[in-house]
């Protein structure tokens, strides 16, 4: 039996797909897997038991991905479960960044007592007229999950669409429309756009991209959105823009004093992914992730070691290696396993970075001895026995 600690509430849909394997505990030292949502694991203590940590969302920032990669502990995200979910909210900021609708709103609730609020509503309307997005030009930066949706959403929308990602996916490549226009820099999304949207993880190379530097290069007016992460925009450049006018509007999901205090900033309360429908999505992709891994072996979607399905095994035994990238590693294990009495009938493995995942099918199951040797290998982090 394998027990699970769920460090937020999951949505019970997703629990519901722990087989019979799996059980929920409240203990922390007890656990095999782990699923989150916004809890920080950086300052948690985890057991060298620990196989797995799923974060039911696309983000890991919570996570100490790299010390858990060390320790053999697999990270796994669910990139697009919440997409849909994140893209209905960038429709709503395109609109918020174009036409005053908040303004106009907040102007009826502190009029609502003025008995002649209808002929004054035709007086006050002008305040907060804005513009109409078809034929505006939005530039999309990023485009994964999210951002293949959003480009496509804008073109239905009747916008002019352009797309970056020097890292586009094959996957995202085939779900984008061939009406997008793909820049090769992100400097010309800058300086021929209307409306920008991030859609990128925030990494050591993306922290911060949005500076006065980059603001610099945009058109006058531009309108900007950030529903993926807070860090992508330095907050006192854009708000010393915003003052400015350079910037006309800036829609974030991930308010804080600096820019929810500019009038010209609409913060949302980090609202991208906080649909009954994208919670669910994102519990079921996590538990179907775990339980896949720690029944089958097979990795999806993880953040710190490489992709690697074999199915469901129908050898006698199944033996798995997490271990350090490195030179003639493989050789060592097919070597031993071969002197343990046991033939190899399936075989495959993949690396990621500095990582490496390794799945055996053997004939026989492999013995305790062989599996005491193999740990003892250098670079190796963790073996388990499938079955």
């Amino acid at each position: 039996m394998f027990n699970v600690k769920c460090l937020n509430p999951i949505a019970q849909v997703g629990l519901d797909n722990l087989t019979e394997n799996f059980q929920l505990t409240e203990e922390m030292n007890d656990a095999d897997a782990v699923l989150v949502r916004s809890a920080s694991m950086h300052d948690m203590e985890v057991t060298d038991d620990l196989l797995a940590v799923a974060r039911a969302g696309a983000g890991v920032n919570n996570i100490p991905i790299d010390e858990y990669a060390k320790k053999g502990i697999v990270v796994f995200n669910t990139p697009g479960a919440n997409a849909n979910g994140v893209k209905e909210l960038v429709a709503a900021g395109l609109l918020l960044a174009s036409r005053d609708i908040i303004g106009g709103a907040n102007w009826t609730k502190a009029n609502v007592d003025d008995e002649n609020l209808a002929k004054t509503v035709e007086k006050q309307k002008k305040q907060y007229a804005g513009n109409e997005i078809k034929g505006k030009t939005l530039g999309v930066v990023g485009l994964g999950a999210i951002g293949v949706l959003v480009a496509n959403m804008a073109l239905d929308l009747g916008m002019k669409v352009y797309g970056y990602d020097p890292y586009l996916s094959v996957k995202s490549a085939w779900q984008l429309s061939p009406h997008v226009k793909r820049m090769q820099n992100v400097e010309d999304i800058y300086a021929q756009c209307d409306y920008i949207t991030m859609h990128l993880p925030l990494l050591d190379s993306t922290k911060g991209m949005i500076n006065k530097d980059a603001i610099a290069q945009m058109k006058d007016g531009v309108k900007i959105l950030n529903f993926a992460r807070g860090g992508l925009v330095n907050d006192q450049d854009i708000c010393d823009a915003l003052n400015s006018g350079k910037v006309s509007s800036y829609v974030t999901d991930f308010p804080d004093p600096i820019v929810a205090s500019n009038p010209k900033c609409v913060a949302i309360p980090h609202l991208g992914a906080s649909t009954e429908e994208s919670e669910d999505n994102c519990a079921i992709m996590a538990v179907e992730q775990i339980v896949d891994f720690v029944e089958n072996g097979n990795i999806t979607n993880s953040v710190n070691f490489p992709d690697c399905d074999m199915g469901v095994c129908q050898s006698p035994g199944r033996l798995t290696i997490l271990h350090k990238n490195r030179a003639n590693i493989l050789s060592h294990f097919t070597t031993m396993v071969g002197a343990g009495g046991m033939n190899i009938e399936n075989m495959t493995n993949k690396s990621k970075g500095s990582y490496a995942y390794t799945m055996l099918d053997t004939n026989p199951a492999p013995s305790q001895d062989v599996i005491d040797v193999l740990k003892n290998v250098r670079d190796v982090l963790k073996v388990r026995v499938i079955k």
